[in-house]
């Protein structure tokens, strides 16, 4: 077992506030199809065949690197081709709209030069986003680390990973160190990963597990833990919020990084994703923990009336 999978488990062993709901899970499951195993990015705004492959690569790259906290009152949107998008379709069709305006928004020499000013414009919408400095901060991360360790190519780390899943998440880390995404609970250090495990699963799905998305290990990549799934879990009845939690995410109060009840619920995500997918297995074989994530993911952007908040944590985590 991982290590993110053994430190989550000791969260969901432990936990004060946030409980998995094995029967709900079983119900989930029976409303489960071949036909939802779905790339989450197969519905994005952005058509990505107008990219070549290292294009692709350095495309994901910068999405993933900044793709966190987009909330607030109002949230962050923006119009791309005469609709509207937010969150993470917002920022895939802020880096799309960029490169059709021909910003060099994939370069890593740009990305270590960039400014706030010049990052704020390419992110421009109806408020300015969440954490922006965080943003350019991380970018400027991302093109130096390139430049000083892969000659400026993304895909020189997708070889040295030599295909394998666990090694391409270890040189993430290793070498982005913004991705690192870790709690302490319990005097424990808890890890979730979200952002370079999304990475490795999106380069692994856009090339469709061919080429630079050919990878073993794939099974050892879990949910990513952020704000969207557990909403969806919570609404199927999965997770289950003691009542002052509840009444927190409901008034949305703002859940602090690294409390007690966030990385329960970042625990308890990706075990109940883990249940998921074991009871799956089941029926479908070659399911893995990334098809349920994406398959709640999308779950996720269809609104209603009646949908109730997710927590909101400012964190670049997620």
């Amino acid at each position: 077992m991982n290590k993110i999978l053994t430190t989550t488990k000791f969260v969901t062993e432990n936990s004060n506030h946030v409980k998995i709901n094995k029967p709900a899970i079983k119900e989930f499951c029976k409303t489960f199809s071949e036909s939802h195993i779905n790339h989450w990015l197969n519905e994005s705004p952005f058509d990505f065949s107008q990219l070549n492959d290292k294009e692709k690569l350095h495309f994901l790259l910068v999405f993933d690197a900044m793709s966190f906290s987009y909330w607030g009152e109002p949230k962050w949107t923006i119009e791309y081709k005469g609709e509207k998008f937010d969150g993470a379709w917002g920022m895939i069709a802020s880096l799309g709209k960029a490169i059709e305006n021909k910003k060099p928004i994939l370069s890593p020499e740009y990305l270590r030069g960039i400014s706030e000013k010049d990052l704020n414009a390419i992110l421009k919408g109806n408020t300015e986003i969440p954490l922006l400095a965080e943003r350019k901060k991380i970018l400027t991360e991302v093109g130096s680390a390139l430049l000083k360790d892969f000659d400026g190519d993304f895909s020189n780390l997708i070889k040295e990973a030599n295909h394998d899943a666990v090694n391409l998440l270890d040189l993430i880390l290793k070498h982005f160190p913004s991705f690192n995404d870790f709690s302490s609970y319990k005097g424990k250090t808890i890890y979730f990963q979200k952002r370079a495990q999304l990475l490795v699963a999106d380069i692994n799905q856009m090339f469709g597990g061919e080429g630079y998305g050919k990878m073993e290990n794939m099974d050892e990549i879990t949910a990513c833990a952020d704000y969207k799934l557990p909403t969806v879990m919570r609404k199927k009845g999965i997770l289950e919020y003691s009542k002052k939690l509840e009444d927190k995410i409901d008034n949305k109060v703002e859940i602090l990084r690294n409390s007690e009840e966030e990385v329960e619920i970042r625990a308890s995500t990706i075990w109940a994703n883990e249940f998921i997918k074991k009871e799956l297995k089941k029926q479908i074989k070659n399911i893995n923990s990334i098809h349920v994530n994406d398959h709640l993911w999308l779950l996720g952007q269809i609104k209603s009336s009646e949908d109730k908040p997710y927590h909101r944590t400012r964190t670049t985590a997620y």
